[in-house]
């Protein structure tokens, strides 16, 4: 591989309980009723204004809304500096899997994220990255998953081909992101979509956990063309 393309929310990060927590707010705060958990979780991936007009069930994505979601989930993320309920935690083994990989000659790093810039940035910052990752892609610079356009974009900022990349996500939007533009789906068992969705997608491989990928890379590049 060339290029490995991660997803954030659910695949690098656990953001559940501050993704939860804005939605419920934001939702209690414009008298709608929230679907519950498994919905909230399900939207998690979609540009923001998609993503809150599908689960508000909704014809056309609605500004103040989303606005208002912005606004609960930016003070959310000052509250977090104190209340550890809000983190969003580094999944296990993720740290040292991107150390290991970054370390290998040849092989570049990228995200692609349903997150704005600005949201992106602030993960980036936060946890050193600023120098690990050549592209990264979030929902200002692209149509929203599950369009391929990011990762077409970061194979084209990188000159990586489609077969020597692969596309690590938890939801269906990753997976059906990484089949149209031609990569190699991986799935994390982990995150906020059930694996065995993702594997009925075309993910071709199920991460147990983040450790195993250095290892699958190894054997995805011994198998023949």
């Amino acid at each position: 591989m060339d290029l490995v393309i991660f997803d954030l929310d659910g695949t690098l990060i656990d953001s559940e309980a501050i993704i939860l927590g804005a939605q419920y707010e934001t939702f209690a705060k414009h008298r709608l009723v929230h679907p519950g958990r498994e919905a909230g979780l399900g939207i998690v991936g979609l540009t923001l204004d998609i993503a809150l007009m599908r689960l508000a069930g909704l014809d056309k994505p609605d500004d103040a809304l989303t606005q208002t979601y912005r606004d609960v989930f930016g003070a959310m993320r000052h509250q977090a500096e104190t209340d550890p309920a809000l983190a969003e935690p580094l999944y296990p083994g993720v740290a040292e899997m991107l150390s290991v990989l970054s370390a290998r000659s040849g092989l570049k790093l990228g995200i692609a994220t349903g997150k704005s810039r600005r949201g992106a940035e602030y993960i980036i910052e936060r946890y050193g990255w600023n120098a690990l990752f050549t592209t990264i892609q979030t929902a200002d610079d692209a149509p929203s998953k599950p369009h391929p356009g990011m990762i077409l974009q970061a194979l084209a900022e990188t000159g990586a081909k489609p077969e020597r990349c692969a596309m690590v996500g938890d939801s269906s939007f990753d997976i059906e992101m990484a089949v149209a533009a031609g990569v190699t789906p991986i799935a994390v068992s982990w995150g906020f979509q059930p694996a065995t969705s993702l594997v009925a997608l075309g993910a071709r491989h199920v991460l147990g956990e983040m450790s195993e990928l250095p290892g699958l890379l190894d054997a995805l590049a011994t198998e023949p063309a």
